[in-house]
């Protein structure tokens, strides 16, 4: 039996991109997240699951805090910060990045990374 708890849509203002304009201008992020659970939530605890507004607040901090180049990267950083909950031994991030500049119109781009805890 395996729990997850998924958060959808998380939407921040960052600067990351590898275009210098990219550093110095908002732009919209969503991240999807899809945390797997260490146990089953059986008790009716907030001490035995992850508080979802903290993670969707870990999540925007990751994001606004020091610019990266690839969304990758950021991927990357961002499950590194949901496997820092004790409870949470596996994610897939979802990071969107709808406005990228590109020379061909598409309507968003994204990458997704999965990470465990060894």
């Amino acid at each position: 039996m395996t729990d997850r708890i998924q958060l959808t849509g998380i939407e921040v203002l960052g600067r990351h991109g590898v275009f210098t304009e990219e550093k110095f201008t908002d732009q919209p992020f969503v991240v999807d997240l899809d945390c797997v659970l260490e146990r089953p939530a059986i008790a009716d605890d907030l001490d035995t699951t992850v508080d979802y507004g903290e993670l969707a607040q870990r999540v925007a901090d990751v994001i606004q805090e020091r610019s990266v180049d690839l969304i990758e990267t950021l991927a990357e950083r961002i499950a590194a910060a949901c496997l820092a909950y004790p409870v949470i031994t596996g994610v897939t991030v979802t990071v969107h990045k709808p406005e990228a500049p590109m020379q061909v119109p598409v309507r968003d781009v994204a990458v997704s990374v999965t990470r465990r805890r060894p």
